[in-house]
């Protein structure tokens, strides 16, 4: 086990960027810049033993930096939209950045996938080389109430597992739903789509939406439906039924999927294999839903490792949080977090062959 930097660049600020590689006896590989806490590359065996990458990414940070759809990013202050850029908490009402059909996505203009975070860790520990970074947020960054703080640690462990771990705590009232947008693809270096992939989301029900991504408040039974995925199911079998007025409005598979479990717990979310390469990838984690997000909008303008055109569905998110715009809707549960308290959430992407 090992873990290992250089210097990757830095920021038009002239801020220094260094990329961590971290590894493990079976060799399996994460490379993660501190530049947005940007997973770059996951590196697994396939079912004979060669290792190739399974996420969508560049060479450059330059090209990070320029134009990217928040590959392997850090996501924040709040993953997935909120309505308007608008909500209320405590009787204040706040304006955010809108950059999505009128909608605040993925923490504004200038989320935490766009800032460069302090290292403070980087070494092997009990559980095998592990990646410690912070950032502080300003009182009304991109318009979010108070000063928080967060730590975000990787650790790859001799299981071939990532564990992707958030804490933060504030000096006023805020909202907060932090995740990773890594786009997976088993293939192995991009080689082909993600269509052929199977998919299963341990999540029976779906948090609806309306024609520009936002939760209409109803939360409806995937069973019987596209949605339907307590079972393995080829992703690419149902992808394209316009019929279905959540399909249509997604463009494909872009919504979160509730789980029904225990505020707070630690469980298996979802398994995704390619029967071709004979990778799996099972994501344990605390949230309470998951945006499974099929690159829907991936039109082939950009290239990226290998030589890759990101086209249409080269990829597909499993981003754990809470839902999409819960702020503004009592009945999900609360994204609120307030001083004196510790927010902290837990996802494990774990990666096998069979």
């Amino acid at each position: 086990m090992s873990i290992s930097s250089k210097a990757f660049g830095q920021t038009p600020a002239g801020e220094p960027v260094q990329l961590f590689t971290l590894k493990n006896s079976s060799g399996m590989e994460v490379h993660i810049m501190n530049y947005g806490g940007i997973i770059t590359k996951i590196l697994t065996p396939d079912k004979n033993g060669k290792i190739e990458d399974v996420v969508l990414g560049f060479e450059t940070l330059a090209e990070y930096i320029k134009d990217t759809p928040y590959f392997g990013a850090t996501v924040g202050r709040y993953g997935n939209r909120i309505a308007k850029g608008k909500f209320s908490l405590d009787g204040v009402a706040y304006q955010l950045a809108t950059q999505n059909n009128g909608n605040a996505l993925h923490g504004g203009l200038k989320g935490f996938d766009k800032v460069v975070w302090k290292v403070i860790s980087a070494e092997k520990g009990p559980h095998g080389p592990a990646l410690t970074l912070s950032y502080t947020s300003k009182d009304m960054e991109e318009g979010y109430p108070g000063t928080l703080h967060v730590t975000l640690s990787y650790v790859l462990t001799e299981a071939n597992e990532l564990s992707v771990q958030f804490k933060a705590s504030t000096d006023k009232a805020t909202v907060l739903n932090l995740c990773n947008h890594s786009y997976f693809n088993l293939s192995g270096n991009t080689k082909r789509n993600i269509l052929n992939h199977t998919m299963q989301l341990n999540a029976p029900k779906l948090v609806a939406v309306d024609q520009t991504l936002i939760p209409t408040g109803e939360l409806i039974p995937t069973a019987g439906t596209p949605f339907d995925f307590l079972t393995p199911k080829v992703i690419g079998s149902r992808i394209d039924q316009t019929d279905n007025e959540q399909i249509k409005r997604g463009g494909g598979y872009d919504h979160c999927f509730a789980f029904e479990k225990p505020a707070g717990e630690f469980a298996l979310a979802a398994i995704a294999h390619d029967p071709e390469s004979g990778r799996t990838l099972k994501a344990f984690t605390t949230e309470p839903g998951v945006q499974f997000y099929t690159g829907n909008f991936l039109d082939g303008h950009l290239t990226g490792k290998y030589g890759v055109s990101y086209t249409k569905r080269m990829g597909f998110c499993l981003e754990t949080e809470h839902y999409p715009d819960s702020p503004n809707h009592p009945s999900f549960p609360s994204t609120v977090l307030r001083p004196g308290e510790n927010y902290s959430t837990r996802t494990v992407y774990q990666f096998l062959v069979n």
